[in-house]
């Protein structure tokens, strides 16, 4: 009786997952294809954002990418969620605290990766030219700054 319990959980879960995976559709897309937009107000004015995967401001799985120009900084901040960001281009300057102290600052380039844990503090950067970066995150995304006068949303 025990296996035939295990057995018919297993196969509802087989089949709970499939219409799952059948409700989800793939989706390609080229880089030309992006649709760049003014990123969210949240963060500093001069960087543009593509949604390439769910909606961040909901709940669930998100995937987006952010160019920043040269010289674009986002000061310590934490998220109520973990992030996963890869270097696409350019070279990204991120480090931990709850200050952006380029001294301190870790370099990632191209292909490089970080895993972000929820609520920890962090900073980021560009270098010398224009960088874009792919984050994959659960939504909603948020986003809260150590120091409350950084946050550009407050004075944009």
């Amino acid at each position: 009786m025990r296996n035939v319990i295990i057995t018919s959980s297993v196969i509802v879960a087989c089949i709970s997952g499939t219409a799952v995976a059948q409700d989800h559709k793939a989706k390609a897309m080229t880089p030309e294809a992006l649709q760049w937009a003014p990123a969210p107000p949240t963060l500093p004015k001069g960087g543009q954002m593509a949604v390439l995967a769910g909606d961040p401001g909901t709940k669930g799985l998100f995937v987006v990418r952010l160019k920043a120009p040269s010289g674009y900084k986002i000061p310590a901040h934490q998220h109520p969620t973990a992030e996963a960001v890869t270097v696409i281009s350019g070279d990204f300057h991120y480090g931990m605290g709850d200050k952006l102290d380029e001294s301190k600052a870790e370099k990632l380039g191209p292909g490089g990766f970080i895993d972000m844990p929820a609520n920890m503090n962090h900073y980021a950067f560009s270098g010398a030219g224009e960088v874009i970066i792919q984050i994959a995150g659960e939504g909603p995304f948020a986003i809260k700054y150590v120091n409350p006068a950084d946050d550009p949303s407050k004075t944009q």
